[in-house]
């Protein structure tokens, strides 16, 4: 890894233990966690009591690129929260902590966080 990018990796890394420790996830409102790459989007709710991820949904699974076959990577974003909202609902969980993962709220990050909302989880 170039310098730069090592930089930019450790920097998340440091900001994401940062809003960790303050964020927990229990069963009755579990921790949705982002990751974002330059190329897809992964998205899980985990109840961090048990230690158990609840579910999880990502861009590179092929289900959802059956549903967003030609759209951008924002499009992506907002249906990949939609699809953890539709699948939590599913699963009885309405109320979920947001996890940005070190990651700025912003792009792809609020657009799957306002997916998400569209989707009915309140966070």
């Amino acid at each position: 890894m170039h310098d730069r990018a090592k930089e930019n990796r450790t920097g998340r890394i440091r900001r994401h233990a940062r809003v960790r420790r303050k964020s927990f996830g229990t069963s009755e409102r579990p921790r949705l966690a982002v990751f974002r790459s330059t190329q897809h989007m992964t998205a899980q709710i985990i109840n961090d009591t048990e230690g158990k991820t609840l579910l999880g949904v990502t861009t590179s699974s092929k289900e959802f690129l059956k549903q967003a076959k030609k759209a951008n990577k924002m499009e992506r974003s907002t249906l990949l929260g939609k699809l953890i909202a539709e699948k939590a609902k599913e699963a009885g969980l309405s109320k979920v902590q947001f996890d940005r993962g070190g990651f700025a709220y912003h792009g792809r990050v609020r657009a799957f966080a306002e997916g998400a909302r569209e989707g009915g989880l309140d966070f």
